[in-house]
């Protein structure tokens, strides 16, 4: 093969995990169970046995009339579902979305085992390309707890130490990839190194990948993966649907934010106030109150 051919894979530039339809390509095929079940135990800080991917594939009408979820669905150990997701698109409506979403699951779940009984504890892991929560943590773990007791409904029942949460059996967690960088953090946990490979860096990608075995047997399928010319089609197809999107997302809500402002311009204006005031606390121009 002539050297100028195609491009070595120093000069290929390596995909993202951070592109959904990169990360499940990688990580829900079966080959790479291993590799699927080491990055999970280094987020959930458990040992796991048994991980088994539910959708592996990817269909080609992933997208959808809207945006499709090109989630990992999973069982872990037989009594976890587990759903594992790369979040890069409109993170506004993201939470609702992911409640529902896994609410979806364990409905379908308690169909199958026609039981409550036999209610699986549900996981949920969301990788975010952008801040979302304001915490001041990469790593948020949220359970159904209970608010603290208003006094004025004190009763003394004799608990030293109350229940904190309903249930175990619903557990989210949300990882902010750019509150990890900003952390500054090192190569020492098995959780770090597995998020500098999402990072994209590629210095730290390369320590993380002399650091864990199992991080360097992804890279060389990230690598191999890069040098296809198909899944850089795709993927560059999934990153454009995605831009698209939020810019979609993002017009509509601006639409909606206006609107919002007219209606209190509106109204200000049927009060008869001045158009100069109603610019100054709406942002209005004076030729949309004019029109209103």
């Amino acid at each position: 093969m002539q050297k100028n051919e195609t491009k070595t894979q120093s000069e290929q530039k390596r995909l993202e995990l951070t592109n959904d339809y990169v990360f499940k390509r990688i990580f829900a095929k079966p080959e790479n169970n291993q590799e699927l079940k080491e990055f999970v135990e280094a987020i959930l800080d458990i040992k796991i046995k048994k991980i088994e991917v539910k959708n592996s594939e990817i269909t080609k009408n992933y997208a959808g009339e809207k945006l499709g979820v090109l989630d990992i669905r999973a069982t872990i150990d037989d009594n976890t579902i587990l759903d594992i997701e790369m979040q890069v698109s409109n993170i506004y409506t993201f939470v609702n979305r992911n409640i529902g979403y896994g609410a979806r699951l364990i409905a379908e779940d308690t169909r199958v085992s026609e039981s409550y009984q036999g209610l699986k504890k549900f996981i949920s892991i969301n990788i975010l390309a952008e801040n979302l929560l304001k915490r001041n943590t990469y790593h948020s773990i949220v359970h159904l707890k209970f608010d603290k007791n208003n006094p004025k409904k004190y009763v003394n029942m004799g608990y030293k130490e109350e229940q904190e949460d309903l249930t175990d059996i619903v557990e989210f967690h949300y990882i902010e990839l750019k509150k990890f960088i900003k952390s500054k953090p090192g190569m020492n946990s098995k959780l770090e190194q597995w998020l500098w490979l999402l990072t994209g860096e590629d210095e730290k990608i390369k320590m993380a990948s002399e650091e864990n075995k199992t991080i360097e047997k992804v890279v060389e399928d990230l690598d191999e993966m890069s040098a296809d010319e198909n899944a850089r089609i795709e993927a560059y197809k999934r990153k454009l649907e995605i831009i698209d999107y939020n810019m979609t997302m993002a017009q509509a809500e601006e639409r909606g934010e206006k609107k919002k402002q007219q209606e209190i311009a509106k109204k200000m204006k049927d009060e008869g106030m001045a158009t100069e005031t109603i610019v100054k606390i709406t942002g209005l121009t004076k030729e949309d109150i004019e029109t209103l």
